[in-house]
């Protein structure tokens, strides 16, 4: 409780207005990212045991939602005792306390469940970054949300089949309907390099399809594979609201192809088909320190709109 005004509860996972209410104040707190009602709903209802996974929402005597959280534990992380809490407050109802006590609840149920470190997202922002490091959270890394006008972008010409490089094809997520597992063994291997101060593991395949390729925002069809003589060699996957916003979930490529301009192609045919599709805002994310994607993103027209500072309590600081 903050006072007597606030209600902090888990999110009803069978209750559409609990789901719609999470994707508004995310969407208004952090409007760089895809949420949808339906997006939230799966995650609550389909998340792995070992995560643990909460999404608290803090309401007014009258109901309104005034923020919400996503907490839990790293279970796809090698290293044991993890934890992640992200908070958002709708803009309208900050300085009111809802963000300090929504991350009590969190972190209250991060000890239960065996955490011994916490990390968190946090807006380069003056008011973020002081309320983080007043709960003992120190900032570690830093990442840029980047946007794009898609309706009026001058995007680059789109890859066609006959200038593509030999043995180069192009072809839409939804073509591996019947068989995603090449793409979950390109999602792992690119994962394992992307940078991070908590390394992840994608090393269960059922997990995978349901945390991943399931999830109601991924589109397959507007998400692009590249194909080396057969073989899937880089990808831009693509999350959609179904109404104007579009963003690249993750746009990599496998060791072996790498150097050979395979994640441009990707991303680009995956853009092109996002704008007929009737997609006007893009979004992508890039760690600060990620010069090769920053440098694509920018070749295609990206500028940065806000930054976000990775946070952590480590050494069992959570407790």
């Amino acid at each position: 409780m903050t006072g007597t005004k606030t209600l902090i509860r888990d999110v009803r996972p069978d209750d559409p207005r609990d789901a719609g209410a999470v994707a508004r104040v995310r969407r208004v707190a952090l409007p760089f990212m895809v949420n949808t009602p339906a997006g939230v709903a799966y995650e609550v209802a389909r998340a792995h045991p070992g995560s643990h996974l909460r999404v608290l929402i803090a309401e007014d005597r009258d109901g309104l939602a005034l923020g919400t959280a996503r907490v839990g534990i790293a279970h796809d992380s090698p290293e044991p005792g993890q934890g992640f809490v992200n908070a958002y407050v709708d803009p309208a109802h900050r300085g009111l306390g809802v963000g300090t006590a929504l991350l009590r609840v969190a972190e209250e149920h991060l000890v239960a469940r065996g955490a011994v470190d916490s990390y968190a997202w946090v807006l380069d922002e003056p008011a973020h970054r002081a309320f983080a490091e007043r709960h003992g959270y120190r900032p570690s890394r830093s990442a840029h949300f980047l946007g794009l006008d898609l309706a009026s972008a001058v995007l680059p010409p789109r890859p066609e089949a006959a200038s593509l490089p030999a043995g180069v094809e192009l072809r839409p997520g939804s073509a591996f309907a019947a068989d995603p597992r090449p793409l979950f063994e390109a999602d792992a291997e690119v994962s394992a390099d992307e940078p991070s101060d908590l390394p992840v593991e994608l090393d269960d395949y059922a997990d995978w399809l349901d945390g991943v390729w399931n999830d109601p925002t991924l589109d397959h069809e507007l998400t692009t594979v590249a194909l080396v003589d057969g073989v899937v060699a880089a990808f831009s996957a693509a999350r959609t609201d179904g109404v104007d916003r579009y963003s690249s979930a993750m746009t990599g490529t496998r060791r072996a192809f790498r150097g050979r301009g395979l994640a441009k192609l990707a991303k680009t045919d995956s853009l092109h088909r996002a704008r007929e599709a009737g997609y006007t805002l893009a979004f992508t994310g890039n760690d600060t320190g990620n010069g090769p994607m920053l440098a694509i993103n920018r070749w295609l027209g990206y500028e940065i709109r806000a930054t976000e500072i990775r946070h952590a309590k480590t050494s069992g600081a959570v407790r």
